[in-house]
């Protein structure tokens, strides 16, 4: 039997997440209020899972704390943020200002990440947790968690584009009889 149900966290809000920077590597800290929604999961997170992983950086490992997970975390350097390369730090409008035509989910960055190379990490994810019974939980990124929900669907990368998940919040990937589906999605 595979995994039940997979839930999904991004991490709580940082100044680079608040101000729209692409965030991939720099290890940044949770502002307070991404401390506060992190530390409000614990109670829509009350559940057995059968494995929790966690990206390696450092929001997400403080996000899955402040939940209550931390102890039990098993770090999974497959959830690691979609690496920016020569976009890290930058805002969409920034890089489209000297790229115009530019679609993170069709070209990936330049000295980063190409969207195969993404969808390569999250595959090995979801072999992972299909390898389990029971439920999962991971604590991760925006863009790896919606190329993760793109593949749960057996979709390509680019349909991450259209699984808006905002800071500190949730989603559930589960089943409808055999068929994976999204049961719900950016939960706050």
């Amino acid at each position: 039997m595979s995994v039940a149900r997979l839930v999904v966290v991004r991490h709580g809000e940082t100044e680079w997440s608040a101000s729209g920077r692409h965030t991939s590597r720099t290890d940044l800290a949770l502002t307070e209020e991404g401390r506060r929604r992190a530390a409000a999961l614990a109670g829509a997170l009350r559940r057995p899972f059968a494995v929790v992983l966690c990206s390696p950086l450092r929001r997400a490992r403080e996000t899955c704390d402040l939940a209550g997970f931390g102890e039990r975390a098993m770090i999974e350097a497959d959830l690691l943020e979609w690496d920016y390369g020569d976009y890290e730090g930058l805002t969409t409008p920034e890089i489209r200002a000297a790229n115009p035509g530019w679609s993170l989910w069709r070209d990936g960055c330049p000295g980063g990440e190409s969207p195969s190379q993404v969808s390569e990490r999250a595959d090995r994810v979801l072999a992972r947790v299909d390898a389990i019974e029971g439920d999962a939980l991971a604590f991760a990124h925006g863009h790896i968690l919606r190329v993760l929900s793109a593949r749960w669907l057996s979709m390509d990368v680019a349909a991450g584009a259209r699984f808006a998940l905002s800071a500190g919040a949730l989603g559930v990937l589960g089943h409808e009889r055999d068929t994976r589906v999204i049961e719900r999605w950016n939960v706050t």
